[in-house]
């Protein structure tokens, strides 16, 4: 009788942003590595970076192993389906470079298509979206908790290309009922799941608990006694009326509460979160009520919203992570976002209880945070516990559709 032969394990490779500074897509892979215990991964971007000195991975050129072994591919979630090639490009750079590109190519974009297909050596429009084309043979093709609320903001081509991949996946899951929407509009019905970075307490509680016992999240503990909220905001912020009414907004809220206000980066990529913005804004607030964050640690920014008493910003994954604790929380819109639909907003109406306040304006800051203080510590914990009940039933799903 012949020998069987041995099962050959595919390569499970987790793909995504995590190639860049970003807060919410360096916690992806952590969590599908926590979420999958007893297998082996590799990181996959669209350019090798080493990130672990920020708590993220090595990742990999995705095109750097070829299309010709049979890999189980998972995009590991984010707003990956309307990322086009010009921006992921942009955000892959140093910023020096990105403001030489951007003032190059910003108001030219057949020229910035050309040119980002050149530094991504993809021609793919939506860059962090791949299809059968980027695996072979039996491989798995799994997209989870992915989002895409501009979807009608992306060129019509380029759509159509996602519309292909996401046709020729395994699974399908979207983090908001927008991006639900817009998808089933193209023919394409995938059911929802939340973030994954609403597991983030469940699987990292103890890491980011002893975090909070050393470096500057200690130091902030220390200089506020009564407590503190985690604050964020984005570059978009940055002129003047914005830091005014935010300046305005969250002293009478540190006055009304006794809160202190932690600012803290969600992102150093470009288009993400500038330190000198919140040096601005720490210029119009009163002397000591303002502690500037400097770390990048992915785990040292959750210990500072985990040992807060809420969460401010604009960061989705600074919500998320908020609310994965069972914390307060309000997005703030940008004020340049006009009538386009915001991913934070999309997230929260689709997954989170309508006494929390959603997205708000800077003139609504004071407002929309002491709304936030008032909800009852128990609906939080609940909408807590229920998102991470749904995120581990959508997962087990495509989890079963996964060679061992």
């Amino acid at each position: 009788m012949e020998n069987p032969k041995p099962t050959v394990s595919l390569p499970l490779v987790l793909f995504g942003a995590f190639d860049r500074h970003n807060f919410g897509d360096l916690l992806f892979p952590h969590l599908m590595t926590a979420l999958l215990p007893g297998r082996t991964f590799e990181f996959a971007g669209l350019v090798g970076r080493d990130l672990r000195a920020f708590g993220g991975h090595q990742v990999e050129a995705l095109g750097a192993w070829g299309d010709e072994r049979p890999v189980q591919l998972i995009h590991v979630g984010g707003e990956l389906l309307t990322c086009t090639a010009w921006q992921a490009a942009v955000m892959l750079l140093d910023p020096d470079k990105a403001a030489e590109a951007i003032a190059r190519y910003d108001a030219e974009p057949a020229a910035a298509a050309t040119w980002a297909a050149r530094q991504l050596g993809t021609v793919r429009a939506i860059p962090y979206v791949v299809g059968r084309e980027g695996i072979a043979g039996s491989g798995r093709l799994i997209f989870n908790a992915v989002g895409g609320v501009e979807w009608m903001a992306v060129p019509a081509a380029a759509r159509e290309g996602v519309r292909a991949a996401l046709g020729q996946a395994d699974w399908v899951s979207v983090r908001d009922h927008r991006t639900q929407a817009a998808l089933r509009a193209e023919g394409l019905d995938c059911p929802l799941c939340p973030d994954p970075a609403v597991m983030v307490a469940a699987c990292f509680g103890e890491c980011i608990a002893t975090r909070q016992q050393q470096g500057e999240v200690k130091d902030v503990l220390e200089a506020f006694s009564e407590g503190y909220l985690a604050c964020q905001f984005s570059a978009d912020f940055g002129d003047d009326a914005s830091l005014d009414a935010l300046a305005q907004g969250l002293s009478r809220v540190a006055a009304g509460s006794g809160l202190g206000l932690a600012f803290y980066r969600a992102g150093a990529a470009p288009w993400h979160d500038d330190l000198r913005l919140y040096e601005a804004l720490q210029e119009r607030l009163p002397p000591g009520l303002v502690r500037v964050f400097r770390s990048l640690n992915v785990w040292d920014i959750c210990a500072l919203i985990a040992a807060s008493r809420g969460s401010v910003g604009s960061s989705l994954h600074g919500r998320i992570v908020a609310l994965s604790h069972g914390l307060p929380r309000i997005s703030l819109i940008p004020p340049q976002q006009g009538a386009r639909p915001v991913k934070t907003a999309a997230f929260a109406e689709t997954w989170e209880p309508d006494t929390l306040p959603r997205s708000v304006t800077v003139d609504g800051v004071e407002r929309a945070v002491m709304r936030a203080l008032a909800v009852p510590a128990d609906v939080l914990r609940e909408n807590a516990a229920h998102l991470r009940a749904c995120y581990l039933n959508s997962q087990a799903q495509w989890c079963g559709l996964l060679a061992p």
